[in-house]
C-alpha cells in the first residue's frame, strides 16, 4: 500500500459511501474519488489551514456594487426567487466579506441573515430555521462536506430551499489544469450526480435549473 492509498479516508467525506479510491496527485496535493457520488476531494493531509484560507479569501473581490458580480449571482437568485413565497426568511451561509446575494434577495422583499466562519461568525443565526439557505461559491470549500450538508438540512424548515452555486467538474482529463482546482481553498469538486446523491441521502428534491446551480427542497 503506497502513501496515497494509506491516506484515503474509510468513507467518502461527501456522501459517506465506503472505500473511496485515490484519484490523482498534482501540485503537491493528493485527491480522492468516490465511485458512489462521483465527488473528487483533497485528502485530509493536504487541506489548507484556517489562516491560509482567510488570507486567500481576503484577496477575493466580491463587491456588492459590482454589476458584473450581481449578474453572476443572478444565475442562482433568479431561479430561487421564482420559487420563494413572499417575505421569506433566509440565511446566506458563507456570505464572505461582501454579501451581495443577501442584498439582492432583500431588495426582492425577503429577510436574510448572514453567516460566515471568518467574516460574519455569529453562531446565533445557526440556532434558527429558515425558508431558504444560500451557498454561493461555498460548498467547494467544505473540509467535512457531509457534516456541513447535515447542518444545512437542520437549518431548513420543511419545504425550505437550499440554493447552491459551484463550478461542476466535468472532464477528468482536464482536472490537473482546471482553474477551479488551482484555488488552494477549493477542496471538494462536485458533479450533477454528486448533488443527486446528496439529495437522496437527506431526502431532498434536487433541481439543476442553470449551469453550476443546484436547488434542493427539503
Amino acid at each position: 500500500m503506497d502513501a496515497s492509498t494509506a491516506a484515503l479516508p474509510p468513507a467518502c467525506p461527501v456522501c459517506r459511501a465506503a472505500a473511496p479510491r485515490w484519484f490523482m496527485g498534482v501540485d503537491g496535493r493528493d485527491y480522492g474519488r468516490c465511485e458512489a457520488c462521483a465527488a473528487t476531494f483533497v485528502l485530509a493531509a493536504h487541506l489548507p489551514a484556517a489562516a491560509a484560507e482567510r488570507e486567500e479569501y481576503r484577496r477575493h473581490r466580491n463587491d456588492p456594487a459590482d454589476t458584473g458580480y450581481r449578474r453572476f449571482l443572478d444565475r442562482l437568485a433568479g431561479p430561487l426567487l421564482a420559487r420563494l413565497e413572499p417575505c421569506s426568511a433566509g440565511l446566506d451561509f458563507g456570505c464572505g466579506p461582501g454579501p451581495a446575494l443577501a442584498a439582492m434577495l432583500e431588495a426582492a422583499g425577503h429577510r436574510v441573515a448572514l453567516y460566515d466562519p471568518f467574516f460574519a461568525p455569529d453562531a446565533a443565526v445557526l440556532e434558527r430555521r429558515y425558508d431558504f439557505v444560500t451557498c454561493t461559491e461555498v460548498v467547494e470549500h467544505f473540509h467535512r462536506p457531509f457534516e456541513e450538508f447535515a447542518r444545512l438540512d437542520a437549518l431548513l424548515r420543511p419545504g425550505g430551499w437550499l440554493g447552491i452555486m459551484t463550478c461542476f467538474q466535468t472532464d477528468d482529463a482536464r482536472f490537473a489544469r482546471w482553474h477551479y482546482r488551482r484555488d488552494p481553498t477549493h477542496v471538494v469538486f462536485y458533479r450533477a450526480a454528486t448533488f443527486h446523491r446528496i439529495a437522496a441521502r437527506f431526502g431532498w428534491q434536487c433541481e439543476i435549473p442553470a449551469k453550476d446551480v443546484v436547488l434542493m427542497r427539503k
